[in-house]
């Protein structure tokens, strides 16, 4: 059986996660991409085929011109559109594309779940064509949250106090992306957390969840990830009904929502699974094959009605940020090693010698930890005693 797989950057997603389980399955994979060079060098065992993999049409076109596909994937928040009409027009298993635009759409999402009479936030859109001091003339709530509308990895999310400052942003964010429409919407008091599912169209399971740190405002950096096997059933309820207005239910889900007062508020829906080595830590602690079984569903596999999912795991997630802009000189390699029960896993994301602007994005991530265990306070000392035993240098 053959899987297209639609890829922008290798992601540890794919190269860890998704591509070990199409082997598992069998699957012959041939990946399309943009940078083909980039997979490549990453996976050269694997077929890369340059594609405009963003053009619906070239995606098409593409695989038509290749062996019959069995099933079309892809875990990019970029691509999910196009690889939905791909498996739409070859008759595959996938998601609504519909659907998928309504995730990635942040105002639209918005729009859905105040028309579904769910939640209504103050929100209004900021095209490339329109002036930034138009959003004068609104009766904006302050605080408020700048975003692009389909943007990722809170690049040019920032919380904005005061009315004079919000012109400036949106003309400062203008400048670094011109292209991008603009969501400027009310902030969301409240603690943030994730809630991962999977489902198969007819049917979704609960994974569980993350509770998650973040950085001091006006920036959203997210810094830690903190296993939750189950959230509390009213909030977990009040979440899944927000997804099935919207339509989610097929393949993986991670949904960002705060909880404030015992409600439940989405922040945003990304329709894949969870990314920055989350995923990873996930499949351990459930002790599933985790991506198998949602590359299964692209081939048409019910979910079973019990996955066997582990519920006595404890685990967390530190992502390392640079403390500035300025080449890294110092850190330390990569570590897998068990202390005292509990496995830790460490690994560099940035080069030595390597100059970087600081991006408040998790492009400033220089190092990720992974920390499971069976105890959470066993799994706390061990990650912040690796932590203080370490050191980052940038020099700028």
């Amino acid at each position: 059986m053959r899987l297209y797989l639609l890829a922008l950057n290798p992601t540890d997603s794919v190269s860890d996660g998704y591509l070990p389980a199409a082997a598992a399955l069998g699957l012959d994979v041939t990946i399309l991409t943009d940078q083909p060079a980039a997979h490549l060098l990453r996976h050269p065992d694997i077929p890369a085929v340059r594609c405009d993999v963003r053009n619906v049409e070239a995606v098409i076109a593409t695989i038509a011109g290749l062996p019959d596909p069995d099933a079309i994937f892809t875990n990019s928040d970029h691509l999910q559109t196009t690889a939905a009409l791909a498996a739409a027009y070859f008759e595959l298993p996938g998601k609504d594309w519909r659907v998928t635009l309504r995730a990635k759409n942040k105002a639209q999402m918005r729009r859905h779940l105040a028309a579904a009479g769910l939640d209504t936030v103050w929100s209004t859109e900021l095209t490339p064509h329109q002036d930034p001091a138009e959003l004068a003339a609104l009766d904006v709530p302050f605080p408020c949250v700048v975003k692009p509308r389909e943007g990722v990895a809170s690049e040019n999310v920032v919380m904005v106090e005061r009315p004079e400052d919000l012109i400036l942003c949106c003309k400062q964010i203008r400048e670094r992306v011109p292209e991008v429409t603009l969501v400027v919407e009310e902030y969301l008091v409240g603690d943030l957390h994730t809630l991962e599912t999977v489902g198969d169209g007819v049917q979704r399971t609960v994974l569980g969840g993350f509770r998650t740190t973040l950085s001091a405002p006006p920036h959203f950096i997210e810094l830690r990830h903190t296993f939750t096997p189950a959230h509390p059933e009213s909030v977990t309820t009040q979440v899944l009904t927000q997804l099935e207005a919207l339509g989610v239910g097929f393949g993986a889900c991670h949904t960002e929502f705060v909880v404030h007062g015992g409600r439940a508020r989405l922040i945003e829906v990304n329709y894949r699974s969870i990314g920055d080595q989350c995923d990873l830590m996930l499949q351990q602690l459930l002790g599933i094959g985790l991506f198998e079984r949602i590359l299964r569903t692209y081939l048409g596999e019910r979910l079973p009605d019990d996955l066997g999912l582990r519920t006595d795991g404890a685990g967390r997630i530190d992502h390392i940020c640079a403390s500035g802009s300025g080449t890294l000189t110092s850190r330390p390699e990569a570590v897998d090693t068990v202390v005292d029960g509990v496995g830790l896993t460490y690994r560099p994301l940035r080069t030595l010698g390597v100059h970087q602007a600081l991006s408040h994005t998790n492009r400033d991530y220089v190092g990720v930890l992974r920390t499971i265990g069976t105890d959470t306070t066993a799994v706390d000392r061990v990650a912040e005693q690796f932590l203080a035993a370490q050191r980052w240098e940038i020099t700028s």
